[in-house]
């Protein structure tokens, strides 16, 4: 996919795109019925059924188009599905599901590759990061507090207060529980248990129809869950934990927009044959990358609260809109996570550090007025440097990185 007004959009890939939720419905589709065929609950004809080899070019087009009539895509793909499919096999494709059942679960299923390549970013980034906090450890820089020069810092400092945020953002993703729902109409599993109850007399239906929904969970790969209709806990959580990244993002390049402007010239990005240029003014060199990850750092909050605002308007067992807002509200904020990501990699990987404009930087000022306050007040003359617990801090954060790499 591209987007003229959403530079990068490449970057995401096919994660969430039309053609990749409509295969992860089909999935849905497929899984649900060989799990009812294991199950004796339909013929044994529909088990192993690979439903998507009934789908042609052009349904995907047909379906968007025609999912207005419905409110969802999931009708008019069970009618397709029911009218190619063979006789034995299509009365009995969808049944025991309902539409929110294959929104919601299609979701998830996508979800889970969209965090599987967040981690593999966060995981790139965390060893850049460690080795940049490692080598700066005692660089010498100014710390600035409200745009003015505070008090002396180290480089590796700065780094290690990255790095921190982006550990906090691994561990929210690894925390994340990505259910599938397969709860039928209303949330019971009724139809499902209706099946047993009538096919399977001598077994406890509602075991049967657990039983059915643990398969296709295992099936797709996803957590097993209860049916979470108006509980939707899920769809905010997996928006928190993406917001949570593009804060540690949004963190980092708002302080390199800062440090790389020429009177300060503390960092520079990578360098590109045509990166950073300017339709008018052939000097400049802009910041892109960081300003691009700026940017999906200040818009991805309110993704994330329209999830949660979806989520309080709950209504019902079904919701009248609320849930409908969450499918591309989730899917513009997976997408464009995983461009800031892929940006913020590229940023880290090429970053040009200029250690001696720091230290310039640093003697060009008074950043001890605080250090000879302190020792005013003990009547003591002010210790040799004024540095803190920058080394133990600096050390506490790679241990969190450590603990990152052991457990990935």
């Amino acid at each position: 996919m591209t987007n003229l007004l959403w530079p990068g959009e490449e970057r995401a890939g096919e994660h969430m795109t039309d053609q990749a939720l409509l295969r992860a419905m089909v999935a849905v589709e497929s899984a649900w019925l060989s799990a009812l065929a294991v199950a004796g609950l339909v013929p044994i004809d529909c088990a192993g059924a690979d439903l998507w080899q009934l789908m042609g070019r052009n349904d995907r087009e047909l379906l968007a188009v025609t999912a207005e009539d419905g409110g969802n895509p999931v009708i008019g793909l069970v009618g397709l599905l029911r009218e190619r499919a063979v006789p034995a096999v299509a009365p009995w494709i969808h049944r025991g599901l309902t539409s929110q059942d294959v929104v919601d679960t299609s979701l998830m299923l996508e979800l889970r590759g969209v965090v599987d390549r967040l981690k593999e970013l966060l995981e790139e980034q965390i060893a850049t990061l460690s080795a940049l906090a490692t080598k700066h450890r005692r660089t010498l820089m100014v710390a600035r507090t409200l745009t003015q020069p505070a008090a002396p810092t180290t480089f590796g400092a700065k780094v290690a207060g990255w790095l921190d945020g982006l550990v906090d953002s691994h561990h929210r993703l690894t925390q994340l529980v990505i259910p599938a729902q397969l709860g039928g109409a209303v949330g019971t599993r009724s139809a499902t248990v209706e099946l047993a109850t009538l096919l399977t007399p001598s077994s406890n239906p509602v075991h049967v129809a657990e039983r059915v929904a643990h398969a296709t969970t295992t099936t797709l790969g996803l957590d097993f869950q209860t049916p979470w209709h108006t509980t939707r806990t899920p769809i905010t959580a997996a928006g928190d934990a993406l917001v949570t990244c593009t804060d540690g993002w949004g963190r980092i390049a708002s302080d390199v927009v800062t440090l790389v402007r020429p009177e300060i010239g503390e960092l520079n990005e990578p360098a590109g044959e045509q990166r950073g240029g300017s339709s008018s003014m052939p000097h400049k060199r802009n910041p892109v990358l960081s300003i691009l990850i700026r940017r999906a750092a200040i818009a991805a909050p309110a993704l994330g609260a329209t999830l949660h605002t979806a989520a309080a308007l709950g209504n019902d067992e079904r919701p009248d809109g609320a849930w409908h807002v969450e499918w591309d509200t989730l899917r513009t904020l997976a997408r464009r996570s995983l461009i800031a990501g892929s940006q913020c990699s590229e940023l880290l990987a090429g970053l040009i550090v200029h250690s001696e404009r720091m230290a310039a930087n640093l003697n060009a000022v008074d950043v001890l007025g605080e250090q000879r306050a302190v020792a005013d007040l003990v009547g003591a003359e002010p210790s040799p440097t004024y540095l803190g617990a920058v080394e133990s801090l600096i050390d506490a954060s790679l241990e969190r990185a450590r603990q990152i790499n052991r457990i990935s």
